[in-house]
C-alpha cells in the first residue's frame, strides 16, 4: 500500500499541539503518528499531506522542505466554523528515482479521491502537479486543470520534466485526459511569445497577473470549473514569502492569494489542491498555512447547483448577437453566472444536454453590447475540434 511510506508527523510537532487552546487547528486535525498510525479515513474532508521531492526542481534546492515548521503555523491558526473533518496523513520522502516518488503521491491521491477526500498536497516543486493529475486516471475522464503561475511551464519539447516543464509532459502524456488548462497570474515578461501562441492554439485560458489583480474575481468561474489546482507559490511577491531568491518583486501579494484559494474551495468541482515552491522562511509559512485555512473555509460555502430554466432559483437571459444567441443562467441564491456552449461534445455533460460554461456578469453585459466573451469562443471552437 502506498500509505505505508507515509512519515509520520514528528514528536516536535504533536509536542507543539498538546499545548495549543481547544479551539486550535492543531487540537481538530486528526494525524498520522509513530504510536498511533493513520488516522481514520471515512467521514474524512480533506486530507493534508506534504511531498519533500525536490530533484526535478529548476533551481536547484540546498535544504529540505521543512514540513514540521509549516504545520506548526498551521496548527496554531483557529478553526472556522465548519463541518469539515481534517486529516494530515504525513510525508512522502524522497524514493530511490524520482519516478519512485511520484508513483507513491500517485497512489495515495488516487486512493483519497476514491474515498471522495480531497488531497491538499504542499510540495517542495511544482512538477509533482504530474502525479497528481495522473491520479484522476479511472476516477475522472476529462480534467480541468488551474495553475496559479507567473510562467505556463511549458518549456522545451525535448527537456525532462521539471518543476517549470511540467505542462509539457501533461499535454503529451497518454492518455490524454486534459480537457481545459487555465492559467492565473502569468507576467508576460516570464513566458517567450511561443508559449503565449501555444496557448491560443489549444484554446486555453490565460490571464495576467495585472487583470486578476484588478479585479479578483475574474479568478471565481475559472476556479468553479477546475478540478485540479496547482499554485506556484513564485506566482507571490518576493516581499510577502520573506525571500528574495528565485521570486519576483511582482506577483500577489499575500490577501489576494488567500482570496483566490478561498474561491479554489468554494468551487464544488475542485477535487484537489497543490501548494507548490514554497520556501523555509518565517513568512512563507505562515502565509502557506493561512492559504491553506482560506481553502478549507471556501469548502464550508460550497453549494451545488445546475442552472436550469424550469428551476426558479435562476433566472434566463437569452442574449440575440449578430453571430449566436448566447443563453445566460444566474442564480439567485449565489447571484454566479454561468452561459451555454452548445458545441461541447455531449459525451463530456450528462443526458447529452448543453454544457454550462461558468462566467461572470461581466460577459452578460458585453454580451448585450454585442461582444462575445473570449472564453465562450475559445469553449466553442475547442468543442468544433
Amino acid at each position: 500500500m502506498a500509505f505505508d511510506f507515509l512519515v509520520p508527523i514528528s514528536e516536535k510537532v504533536l509536542a507543539f499541539s498538546e499545548f495549543l487552546p481547544s479551539q486550535a487547528l492543531g487540537k481538530n486535525i486528526h494525524k498520522h503518528t509513530e504510536k498511533k498510525g493513520l488516522p481514520v479515513f471515512a467521514n474524512a474532508t480533506v486530507a493534508i499531506f506534504g511531498v519533500l521531492e525536490s530533484r526535478n526542481a529548476f533551481e536547484k534546492r540546498q535544504e529540505k522542505l521543512d514540513m514540521d515548521s509549516l504545520r506548526i503555523e498551521l496548527y496554531r491558526l483557529m478553526m472556522g466554523n465548519w463541518n469539515a473533518t481534517i486529516i494530515d496523513i504525513g510525508d512522502v520522502e524522497e524514493g530511490n528515482t524520482v519516478e519512485d516518488t511520484y508513483f507513491v503521491v500517485n497512489q495515495i491521491m488516487s486512493g483519497l479521491l476514491e474515498e471522495k477526500i480531497i488531497p491538499i498536497v504542499i510540495g517542495a516543486t511544482q512538477d509533482v502537479t504530474f502525479p497528481t493529475y495522473r491520479a484522476f486516471d479511472g476516477i475522472k475522464d476529462m480534467i480541468n486543470l488551474v495553475s496559479i503561475d507567473s510562467r505556463f511551464d511549458f518549456g522545451e519539447d525535448d527537456e525532462l520534466i521539471s518543476s517549470e516543464s511540467y505542462m509539457s509532459k501533461i499535454i503529451t502524456d497518454k492518455p490524454n485526459n486534459l480537457y481545459n488548462f487555465s492559467n492565473l497570474g502569468y507576467q508576460s515578461y516570464f513566458n517567450a511569445q511561443e508559449e503565449i501562441d501555444l496557448m491560443e492554439r489549444l484554446f486555453f485560458d490565460a490571464y495576467r497577473l495585472g487583470d486578476i489583480v484588478s479585479d479578483i474575481t475574474l479568478a471565481e468561474p475559472i476556479l468553479r470549473n477546475a478540478h485540479l489546482v496547482s499554485l506556484d507559490l513564485r506566482a507571490v511577491k518576493a516581499s510577502e514569502m520573506g525571500v528574495t531568491a528565485n521570486f519576483s518583486p511582482n506577483g500577489f501579494d499575500g490577501r489576494e492569494i488567500c482570496g483566490i484559494s478561498r474561491y479554489a474551495g468554494i468551487s464544488e468541482k475542485v477535487s484537489a489542491f497543490g501548494i507548490y515552491e514554497m520556501e523555509n522562511t518565517l513568512l512563507s509559512f505562515r502565509l502557506v498555512a493561512q492559504i491553506i485555512w482560506c481553502f478549507i473555509e471556501g469548502l464550508s460555502f460550497r453549494i451545488k447547483e445546475l442552472p436550469s430554466s424550469n428551476d426558479e432559483d435562476f433566472t434566463k437571459f437569452t442574449v440575440p448577437t449578430d453571430s449566436e444567441e448566447l443563453v445566460f443562467f444566474k442564480s439567485h441564491i449565489t447571484e454566479r453566472w454561468w452561459v451555454e456552449v452548445p458545441s461541447i461534445l455531449p459525451e463530456h455533460t450528462k443526458n447529452n444536454s448543453v454544457a454550462l460554461l461558468p462566467c461572470t456578469q461581466q460577459d452578460y453585459l458585453d454580451a448585450c453590447n454585442q461582444n462575445i466573451p473570449e472564453r465562450w469562443l475559445k469553449a466553442y471552437k475547442k468543442g468544433l475540434n
